[in-house]
């Protein structure tokens, strides 16, 4: 398979793992769009979120599970995060194994969050 994560999680790629489980990879995005910006991968290889079905259901509650602990882990839980998919080609998607999105870390200003989004 030549997909880029199958890979990751095989180890025949590299990447910068900042959690790993018999279920889930988590890794810094190589090109961020914040000071946080990790992707949250499961092992199993589904392409989107077009593709759960009802035996997914255990799977998608534990990675909102992975999601909140990685977040508060990494010091942005109290100040807010965004959690992402890209779903399809139109919605974004360039990978097509699924994965959430993790971001957050912006410096507040007037209580606001400063992004710098494409």
């Amino acid at each position: 398979m030549s997909c880029i994560f199958c890979k990751i999680i095989n180890k025949e790629e590299s990447a910068d793992i900042v959690y790993e489980d018999h279920k889930f990879i988590v890794i810094k995005n190589i090109q961020p769009k914040a000071p946080v910006h990790l992707l949250i991968i499961p092992k199993e290889h589904i392409p989107s979120v077009n593709h759960f079905n009802n035996q997914h259901k255990e799977l998608i509650g534990e990675l909102f599970l992975i999601a909140k602990s990685i977040a508060k882990k990494q010091g942005i839980a109290e100040k807010g995060y965004k959690l992402v998919f890209n779903v399809g080609k139109g919605g974004g998607q360039v990978i097509f194994h699924l994965h959430l999105h993790l971001l957050g870390g912006w410096k507040t200003k007037n209580s606001r969050y400063v992004q710098k989004m494409p």
